[in-house]
């Protein structure tokens, strides 16, 4: 009887350690960004930021936390103690997807403007917070806008913080996913025309959220969100980012 007792104690104090195991092995990716890659309120839609269907592509071994918030840069993102809520939580094996620039570069909004020498600092302080906590940042480049020129060719549209994200991550070496080149790409194989189906474009009275319309090159719709991440979820794929192995069965035999 003593025996059999003390088996199923150590039964017990087994499977409970399984379980400790198992929920430390469980990966959480952190989302540091803006409105492009936002959880949207109710009141915005259609509008929808790429890291709202981001999380459906995932099994179940992986959480996602979207940190991202409409109008944030960088500056704007620490001072308002975004960042401190994903760099006090990370955990080792966890990710940081850090996608900024839209607000960064708006000088004419200076509650939110961060120069380029402040913005690129910035970067390269996620990326060292990130991994003294042993997570594993990855950067992105900002979302194209949708910008044509007269004779249909998908122009440039952050001409100089897309190259400061690029400079961060070559001197950090950091995986770096070229949002804003394959979403130009993406933009330009669509056409002018057909690309506006992937932006919050709304006419008067099509949407009770946008009563006036909407003409809206920079945020996307629900199928626009859907794109974005997919562009993201190909680039991990093709870079062999670990994390892809969590994709489920049918995004992982995509192409």
């Amino acid at each position: 009887m003593k025996t059999f007792f003390h088996y199923k104690i150590v039964v017990f104090a087994a499977i409970i350690l399984m379980a400790f195991n198992m929920d430390n092995r469980r990966i959480t990716v952190f989302m540091a960004g803006d409105s492009t890659m936002s959880v949207k309120e109710t009141k915005a839609y259609p509008e929808t930021g790429w890291g709202m269907p981001f999380v459906y592509f995932f099994d179940s071994s992986i959480t996602i936390v979207n940190k991202a918030k409409n109008g944030r840069s960088t500056r704007t993102f620490i001072s308002d103690g975004l960042w401190g809520s994903i760099i006090d939580n990370v955990k080792p094996g966890d990710y940081v997807f850090i996608e900024f620039g839209h607000n960064d570069e708006s000088k004419e909004k200076v509650d939110r403007y961060t120069t380029p020498e402040e913005y690129k600092a910035n970067l390269t302080k996620f990326v060292t917070e990130t991994r003294n906590k042993k997570g594993l940042p990855i950067l992105l480049t900002p979302l194209s806008r949708r910008k044509f020129d007269a004779g249909g060719t998908a122009l440039e549209t952050h001409e100089i913080y897309s190259p400061l994200v690029r400079e961060v991550a070559k001197e950090q070496n950091v995986p770096l996913i070229d949002l804003d080149e394959k979403s130009k790409e993406l933009l330009q194989q669509m056409g002018p025309e057909n690309s506006k189906l992937l932006f919050n474009k709304l006419g008067p009275g099509e949407h009770p959220n946008y009563p006036e319309g909407v003409d809206d090159n920079t945020h996307f719709n629900e199928l626009g969100a859907r794109k974005m991440a997919e562009l993201v979820l190909q680039s991990m794929k093709d870079m062999k980012i670990e994390l892809a192995i969590h994709l489920t069965a049918g995004r992982k035999g995509a192409k």
